[in-house]
């Protein structure tokens, strides 16, 4: 042991002897060992020696640690990451969370995330998603008793387009090319256009594609983005996050949330007079939160006015399956196609869908993409470099859209079943919205438009005064006070209008139409006990009366009859 310990060391512990030793190695054997005193005096310096260095080392961190604190904090972040905001999961959503950590009900409609509300994935498409994410299945004896004979042969298909044959490689960074070819051929049968699988992108569900390209866009703040108001808070929450100017355009509530051309110049003018350069216009069809759909006639006017003024349009397109209302739904890139030169071949956009929406509700997989229309090459050279920054978007996500846009046609095993089950879950999308519609026109001091497409109802609340009082006296917002009173009282979890931005004086709340239609009747008591609770709390004056057949009567401004005089063409 103190051999060990002492700092010298005789050299026949650090290696065996040589069979024939050269004379200095002999002369070193034999050299006696130290007398135990000088082991013992040489371990006493070298103890002092260690204490010394190792006090030194530690008295400079406690000196330090009065002084330490961390460099990463909220106060040296990025103050463009404190001030975004996204409203579908704020505040209200945190406190539904906490009521749910605490054993309390939740019913979550504040966001558009069909099967996490019980709606069920279409067969073919897990079938082929299933078989492609184990394809030792498709070996196996008998697998065309377990799958049908379309699922299994799309299947081998995707693997055989896959690197390595596998869904856990990489694709490429724009996307499997075999995918992006099935969507332009989509997008061929959908507008009769053509479309270049090159000019498509595949990307993590669309949100991704639409930041991509607003972080492409915006230089600085003297850059603006028209966006529709009320929004999806991704585009205020993006466009302040890549320090851009939000250039919000006015929906006309009171004419089913219709565009109106002459709002969007108006803010157009204010944007020059501000110094600021319309870089983008966004418009989402059918619209989020508002349920509208745009018509022929307005996306034409929209190409004209990004023509004219020289900007790009984003055309959000994602609930383009979901459309309850007479008028259907029309792509934009068909409706430009339609418009001959200069406009079919000068108006740049950028077209976004997903397999998150429609009837398909995959929101997990993340699966989404865009195209380029009449986009500069440099600039789709410039957005691949900037994919490749992420390597690959999910596989998982590009097989599921490529089922999405290419199903089972006629003759096929599959057919029958699939579109079974896709026809069920749009047409009980639209029972639903016609439900929650009477539901809320309804009530007291609600005003609901028509939902004609997308996942959601957006009524507007006219509070009492003295509910704008409570929630002055809660420090809240009025519309926030009232969506967290319902959740209070229900545990249904809806979003307030200010998150998706409302007309000054106006309040509204965004609830989804997924919860299942066996339960639907609940909800919606659950949405017209509270609100009658609400209002007798806070009432300024005496109950009015209700109309005997269809609630309350609407006066002659009421946004319902307001439609109801319009001539089929104004809607």
């Amino acid at each position: 042991l103190l051999l060990s310990l002492s700092p010298w060391c005789p050299s026949s512990t650090a290696a065996p002897a040589p069979a024939t030793p050269a004379p200095h190695r002999a002369r070193s054997r034999s050299r006696p060992l130290p007398p135990l005193r000088k082991l013992l005096a040489g371990l006493k310096r070298r103890k002092h020696s260690t204490s010394t260095r190792t006090g030194a080392c530690q008295e400079r961190p406690l000196s330090n640690m009065s002084r330490w604190s961390p460099s990463y904090t909220e106060a040296t972040m990025s103050e463009r990451v404190k001030n975004t905001e996204y409203a579908v999961r704020g505040e209200l959503y945190t406190a539904a969370m906490a009521r749910k950590a605490a054993g309390g009900e939740v019913i979550l409609t504040n966001v558009g995330n069909p099967q996490a509300l019980q709606q069920k994935p279409l067969t073919f498409i897990r079938q082929v998603v299933a078989l492609v994410s184990a394809p030792f299945l498709l070996d196996q004896p008998g697998v065309e008793n377990m799958f049908p004979a379309d699922a299994i042969e799309r299947a081998r298909e995707y693997v055989a387009h896959l690197p390595g044959g596998s869904i856990g490689a990489y694709s490429d960074s724009q996307g499997n090319m075999f995918v992006r070819q099935q969507i332009a051929d989509f997008i061929m049968r959908r507008d009769g256009v053509a479309s270049d699988p090159m000019m498509i992108f595949l990307t993590n569900g669309a949100s991704e594609g639409v930041r991509l390209h607003l972080e492409a866009i915006i230089r600085g703040p003297q850059d603006g983005i028209l966006v529709p108001i009320p929004q999806y808070p991704l585009y205020s929450a993006s466009i302040g996050l890549y320090n851009g100017t939000l250039l919000g355009y006015q929906l006309d509530e009171d004419t089913g949330w219709s565009l109106d051309l002459d709002e969007v110049r108006r803010v157009i003018k204010n944007a020059r007079r501000r110094n600021i350069q319309v870089r983008a216009m966004v418009f989402i069809n059918p619209g989020n939160p508002t349920g509208n759909c745009l018509s022929d006639t307005q996306l034409a006017d929209l190409c004209t006015l990004a023509h004219q003024e020289r900007f790009v349009l984003m055309a959000d397109e994602v609930y383009q399956e979901n459309v309850y209302g007479s008028r259907p739904f029309v792509s934009c890139k068909k409706v430009l196609a339609s418009m001959g030169e200069p406009w079919s071949s000068q108006v740049e956009l950028v077209s976004f869908h997903t397999v998150s929406k429609g009837a398909y509700g995959e929101c997990g997989f993340r699966g989404g993409y865009f195209e380029c229309t009449n986009i500069d090459p440099a600039i789709v050279q410039q957005v691949y470099k900037i994919t490749s920054i992420n390597l690959s978007p999910n596989v998982p996500g590009q097989i599921a859209l490529g089922c999405m846009v290419t199903p089972p046609t006629p003759g096929m095993p599959s057919y029958a079943q699939y579109w079974r089950e896709h026809d069920n879950v749009v047409q009980s999308l639209r029972r639903r919205a016609r439900m929650i519609t009477d539901a809320f026109n309804k009530l007291e001091g609600v005003e609901c438009q028509e939902c004609d497409g997308a996942l959601y109802s957006f009524p507007k609340i006219t509070l009492p005064r003295r509910a704008l009082e409570a929630a002055r006296a809660a420090g809240k917002a009025p519309d926030t006070f009232y969506c967290l009173k319902m959740l209070e009282d229900t545990g249904l979890s809806v979003v307030p209008g200010s998150g998706f931005g409302q007309k000054d004086g106006t309040f509204h709340f965004r609830t989804t139409i997924l919860p299942p239609e066996s339960q639907f009747d609940r909800i919606v008591n659950l949405f017209t006990s509270f609100h009658e609770k609400f209002m007798d709390e806070y009432r300024d004056g005496p109950k009015p009366s209700k109309s005997s057949a269809a609630g309350y009567s609407y006066s002659a401004s009421h946004p319902r009859a307001v439609m109801n005089a319009l001539p089929r063409s104004r809607l």
